[in-house]
C-alpha cells in the first residue's frame, strides 16, 4: 500500500475525503513506523482541543481503518503507529533517493505542493520542512524548466541559481547561463548588498571555462530518463580512472548513457562509433579530427602512430561506441593510446569487457520499476499526448520486457495504434510486436529481434549451443545445474556472462526473458534431463529439511523454485512416474515453506494425469500425492482419502518420506486407541528423531481433543523440544501454536501470546507465508482475549493479506472468523454475520477440509445469534457445530458447544 504526502494526501492511490481523517493520516504518514503520541495528535488536529479529544482521535482512527481496507494502524499505550514499509511512503523514499544522489527520481515522486489538501495546526510547519526537501530535489535532479520555475519563487536562493546555470551549460546554452549569473549578481547587490557566494561564483567559473570542442557527439531528440544514478557514477569514475567500459545486453541504453556523459563533459570530447568498421585506428583518427599525415617525420605514416601523435599532448575524452564486434582490435589500439597519451581518457561501450589492465566496468543493467515507468510514459506521451495509465500496469509491462530501455521505448511507441491492454496481451510474441522502430536508428536498433540477433551473431558455435541449451532453466540456475544439465563447461558459461547473454548475481545465473525467447528457437529438448536433475536435487535435500541445516537447504531449494515447478509441470504432461517422484520428493519442501495449496494443486494435476491406475512401483508416491491433493481434489474427496488409506494398509515399514505419516494423520484425523488405524499409524512411524518428535506432538493433539489439556500440553512441550533437537523449526512451530491454543482456553493470555509469537518467529525463519499467516491469526485471538481489540484487528487484517498472497483459503477463512468475533463483541451483528459468510465460502478450498473450520463457523454463528437475541437460530447453529465436533471426535470443541447449548436451555 502506497502512502503519499508529496501533493494531496493519498493512501493506496485513493484520496481520503474526510478532512480530519485526512489530516490524521498525514500526521501518521509523516512519522510512519514510529509511535505518534496522543498529545501530538491532538495538538496537530485541534487549535482548541474539545473535551474528550482522545476519544475523538480514537474514533477518527476507527473510521480511517474502515475507509481504507487493509490499512494497519497499531495502538500503543503511548499513541498510534502506522505500519508501513519505508519504500511505500513517498517522503521517506524521496529522502532516500535524494541521499543516494538520485534527485530526478526523487523529484518524480512530487505530485504538487506537499500536504496540498490538509488544513490543520500541524500542517504549515510540516509543509515548510517538506518544501526544503522539494528544493533539494529540484537542485539535484530538476530540468531547466523546473529550475527556472523554482528560481522565480526563490530569486535570492543562490543554490537554485547555480543549479540552473549548470543545467543551461550542460544543454550548451552558455550565454543564457551567464545571463542568469548577471541577473543574480545585480539582485543580490540591490536587495542584500552582497556579492555572489562561492557556490554561485564557482558555477560562473565553470561556464566561462567550458569552450572545449565536442566532436561527433550525437544530439538527442528525446529526454534522458532513468539513468541518473548511472550517469553520476560514470562521471565520477572518469575523474578517477582513465578507462571505463559500459557493458550490458543490447538495448539497455549503453550508447544513450555514453552520449549523455559526453554532453556533460566540460573538456574536449570525441565520439567514435565502431559498429560499421573493422579498422579501429582509422575510425579513431577520423573521430578526433585528423585525416592527413604531417604530424610525424617523413616515413612515419602508420595510422596508429598518427593517432597517438594527435592525442599525445591533448586532454580529451574518447567515447568509443560498439566495441563488441572488434573487441580484440579495439583493446589493442585503445591500450596503446592509454599507454602513450597520459591525458586521454576512454569511455567505451561493449557487450563484453575489453580486458585492458586498469579497465573499470560499469554494468548498464535493467531499469528499475520507477525509472522504467517514467521512460514508458515519456515516450508514450510523445506519440500520444495526454496518454495516462495505471502505474502498476505499466510496471508489469516493463518487467516483462526485462527493463530493457529499447524494448520499453518500442512498446511505448505502439500506444499510438494499440490499447495498452492489447500490448500487454501480445508480449508473449514480443519480437513481432516490437518490430517497428525509428527509421533513423541503426538497423540493429530498429527492432528488438535485431538487437538480440546482433549479439547472437557475435557468438562462437560453442557459445550459441550453450545459450540455446540454457533456455531450459526457469528463473535462474546454480553453477552445477548449468554445467550438468547443458553438458557444457564453466569457461563457456563465463564467456556468455562476459558477452552479456547471461547475467550472474551472487552464485546464480539467469538469462533475460527477451534473450531467452530468441535463444529458445535454437534449443534442443532438454526438459527430461532438466526434470531428472532437479529430482535428484530434491531427493538429496529432503533429509536435510528435517534437520539443523533446514533453513540453508530451504533457501537453496527456494532459489530453484521456478525450476522445480517447471520440472513437475513438464513431467505431469510427459512422464507420470517422474511426476509422482518429484511431487513426493518435494512434499517436505512445500510443507516447510508453507506452500501447501500450491503443492495440493500440483499433486491433483499429477493424479488426474495418472487416471484410475496406480503406476506399478510408485505406490508410495501415489499415496503421498493422494494425501497432498485431497483438499483441492476434483471429484469425491472422501474416496481419495479411502484410496490413500487402502494403499497405506499395504505398507509394512515406515515410508521413504516421513512427511507422509504426518499428512496421513491430517487427512484421516485422530485414531482411536488400539484401533486398526492406530496400530497402522504406529507401524508406519519411523524411529528417527524427527518421527519421534512428530509422534509426541500428534499424541499431544489427540489428548487435547479428548479433553485432557494438561496431558496434551506436556506432550506438546516434549514434542517442541524434540523438534528443536532434530532441527525442524516447522514442527516446533506446530507444537507452540497448539500450546498457545491450550493457554488461551485456560485464560492464560500472556502465555498464549508468548507461544504463538514464538511459533511465528520460527515460521518467519523458514519464509513460510501460509503458516506465518495462520500464526498471526492465533496471535490475533490471543490479543483479543487480552482485551486488545485494536491489536487483534491489525493481526486479522495482516493475516488476510499474507494468506491472500499465498492463496491459502483456509487461513483467510480463519482470519474472517476472527473478524467476525471482533465484530460480535463490538455489537455489529450484521458485519459479524457477513464475516462468517466469507469464512464459509472460503472453507472448501482449505487444507484441513470443511468440517473443522465449518464447526467453528457454526459455533460463532450461534454466538452471534445468541448475542442478537435469537435463541432459536442460536440453537440451530450450535447443534450443527455439535454434529461436526462429534464427527471429528474433537471432545474439546464438543465440550464448548455443549456449554453453549446448556446456557441457552438455562432459565
Amino acid at each position: 500500500m502506497r502512502f503519499g504526502v508529496l501533493g494531496p494526501v493519498l493512501v493506496g492511490g485513493v484520496e481520503v475525503a474526510a478532512p480530519r481523517q485526512r489530516a490524521l493520516l498525514a500526521m501518521l504518514v509523516l512519522d510512519a513506523g514510529r509511535i505518534v503520541g496522543h498529545d501530538q495528535l491532538i495538538g496537530g488536529l485541534y487549535t482548541e482541543p474539545p473535551s474528550g479529544a482522545a476519544n475523538a482521535v480514537q474514533s477518527q482512527i476507527s473510521r480511517l481503518r474502515k475507509t481504507v481496507p487493509g490499512l494497519v494502524i497499531e495502538h500503543h499505550p503511548a499513541g498510534y503507529r502506522l505500519v508501513a514499509d519505508p519504500s511505500e511512503v513517498d517522503w521517506i523514499l524521496c529522502a532516500e533517493l535524494l541521499g543516494a544522489g538520485r534527485g530526478a527520481q526523487a523529484l518524480a515522486l512530487w505530485r504538487g505542493p506537499a500536504l496540498a489538501d490538509v488544513e490543520a495546526p500541524f500542517a504549515d510547519a510540516a509543509r515548510r520542512r517538506l518544501e526544503e526537501v522539494f528544493v533539494s530535489c529540484v537542485v539535484s535532479g530538476g530540468s531547466t524548466h523546473d529550475l527556472r520555475a523554482l528560481l522565480a519563487q526563490h530569486p535570492l536562493r543562490e543554490d537554485v541559481r547555480a543549479a540552473l546555470m549548470r543545467a543551461l551549460h550542460r544543454d550548451g546554452r552558455q550565454t543564457e547561463a551567464l545571463e542568469v549569473f548577471a541577473q543574480g549578481r545585480e539582485l543580490l547587490a540591490g536587495e542584500l548588498g552582497v556579492d555572489p557566494s562561492p557556490v554561485l561564483a564557482a558555477a560562473h567559473l565553470e561556464v566561462l571555462r567550458a569552450e572545449a570542442p565536442h566532436r561527433g557527439v550525437p544530439a538527442q531528440l528525446t529526454s534522458f530518463v532513468g539513468r541518473d544514478e548511472d550517469l553520476r557514477r560514470v562521471v565520477k569514475w572518469l575523474q578517477e580512472n582513465r578507462l571505463v567500459t559500459l557493458i550490458g545486453p543490447g538495448g539497455t541504453g549503453k550508447t544513450r548513457l555514453a552520449v549523455e556523459v559526453g554532453h556533460r563533459e566540460p573538456g574536449e570530447v570525441a565520439f567514435v562509433d565502431l559498429s560499421a568498421t573493422t579498422d579501429v585506428a582509422r575510425a579513431l583518427l577520423d573521430g578526433v579530427g585528423v585525416r592527413e599525415a604531417g604530424l610525424l617525420p617523413a616515413g612515419a605514416v602508420g595510422v596508429e602512430e598518427r593517432l597517438i601523435a594527435a592525442l599525445a599532448s591533448r586532454n580529451a575524452l574518447l567515447i568509443v561506441d560498439n566495441c563488441e564486434h572488434v573487441v580484440d582490435e579495439a583493446a589493442r589500439v585503445l591500450g596503446a593510446v592509454l599507454a602513450r597519451c597520459p591525458d586521454v581518457r576512454v569511455l567505451a561501450t561493449s557487450r563484453e569487457p575489453l580486458g585492458i589492465t586498469g579497465e573499470s566496468l560499469s554494468p548498464v543493467a535493467a531499469l528499475d520499476d520507477d525509472a522504467a515507468v517514467r521512460l514508458f510514459l515519456d515516450r508514450a506521451q510523445a506519440v500520444k499526448p495526454g496518454f495516462t495509465a495505471d502505474h502498476d500496469v505499466i510496471a508489469d509491462v516493463c518487467r516483462r520486457l526485462d527493463g530493457i530501455a529499447l524494448a520499453i521505448e518500442l512498446a511505448a511507441a505502439r500506444v499510438r495504434s494499440l490499447p495498452l491492454g492489447e500490448i500487454t496481451a501480445r508480449l508473449d510474441d514480443r519480437f513481432r510486436l516490437l518490430s517497428r522502430g525509428s527509421r533513423t536508428a541503426a538497423p540493429r536498433h530498429r527492432t528488438l529481434h535485431a538487437v538480440v540477433e546482433w549479439s547472437w551473431d557475435l557468438l562462437t558455435e560453442t557459445e550459441r549451443d550453450l545459450a540455446a541449451r540454457f533456455t531450459v532453466f526457469h528463473g535462474s540456475a546454480g553453477l552445477q545445474a548449468a554445467v550438468d544439465v547443458t553438458s557444457s563447461d564453466v569457461d563457456t558459461l563465463t564467456s556468455l556472462v562476459d558477452k552479456s547473454l547471461i547475467e550472474v548475481t551472487g552464485d546464480r545465473y539467469r538469462m533475460l526473458d527477451t534473450i531467452r525467447a530468441f535463444c529458445s528457437t535454437h534449443a534442443p529438448d532438454l526438459a527430461d534431463r532438466h526434470a531428472r536433475w532437479f529430482l535428484d536435487l530434491a531427493q538429496a535435500a529432503e533429509p536435510h529439511l528435517r534437520a539443523h541445516d533446514q533453513v540453508e537447504w530451504l533457501r537453496g531449494l527456494a532459489q530453484d523454485h521456478d525450476n522445480l515447478v517447471a520440472a513437475v509441470g513438464w513431467a505431469t504432461a510427459n512422464d507420470v512416474d517422474l511426476a509422482l517422484e518429484l511431487v513426493a520428493a518435494l512434499a517436505t519442501y512445500y510443507w516447510c515453506r508453507g506452500l501447501r495449496t500450491e503443492a495440493a494443486q500440483q499433486a491433483d494435476a499429477v493424479l488426474r494425469a495418472c487416471g484410475e491406475t496406480v503406476p506399478r512401483g510408485r505406490e508410495q508416491e501415489y499415496a503421498l500425492c493422494l494425501l497432498i491433493a485431497w483438499p483441492v481434489a476434483t471429484g469425491d474427496q472422501t474416496a481419495r482419502i479411502r484410496q490413500a488409506d487402502a494403499l497405506l494398509a499395504t505398507f509394512d515399514a515406515p515410508p521413504r518420506y516421513p512427511i507422509m505419516t504426518m499428512m496421513w494423520g491430517m487427512a484421516l484425523g485422530a485414531p482411536e486407541d488400539e484401533s486398526e488405524i492406530w496400530h497402522r499409524r504406529n507401524r508406519l512411524l519411523g524411529d528417527d528423531p524427527w518421527s519421534i518428535a512428530l509422534a509426541l506432538v500428534g499424541d499431544g493433539l489427540v489428548k487435547r481433543m479428548e479433553g485432557d489439556p494438561a496431558a496434551g500440553a506436556e506432550l506438546l512441550r516434549q514434542g517442541a523440544a524434540a523438534f528443536g533437537q532434530a532441527g525442524d523449526r516447522w514442527g516446533a512451530a506446530l507444537a507452540f501454536n497448539q500450546l498457545g491454543e491450550i493457554a488461551l482456553a485456560a485464560g492464560d493470555n500472556a502465555g498464549a501470546l508468548a507461544h504463538v509469537e514464538r511459533a511465528r518467529q520460527l515460521l518467519d525463519e523458514l519464509g513460510a507465508t501460509e503458516d506465518t499467516a495462520e500464526a498471526v491469526v492465533g496471535r490475533g485471538h490471543a490479543k483479543l482475549a487480552a482485551g486488545d481489540a485494536e491489536g487483534a484487528k491489525a493481526d486479522f487484517d495482516l493475516a488476510l493479506t499474507l494468506a491472500r498472497r499465498a492463496g491459502a483459503q483456509v487461513v483467510q477463512a480463519g482470519a474472517h472468523l476472527g473478524l467476525a468475533e471482533l465484530a460480535r463483541l463490538a455489537g455489529d451483528h450484521v458485519l459479524a454475520g457477513a464475516e462468517c459468510d466469507q469464512a464459509w465460502a472460503l472453507t472448501p478450498g482449505g487444507w484441513y477440509g470443511p468440517d473443522e473450520m465449518r464447526c467453528h463457523i457454526a459455533l460463532e454463528r450461534g454466538r452471534i445469534a445468541k448475542t442478537a437475541g435469537s435463541a432459536e437460530q442460536a440453537r440451530a447453529h450450535f447443534e450443527e457445530a455439535l454434529r461436526r465436533a462429534v464427527k471429528q471426535r474433537n471432545l474439546l470443541t464438543e465440550t464448548a458447544v455443549r456449554a453453549e447449548l446448556d446456557a441457552l436451555a438455562a432459565p
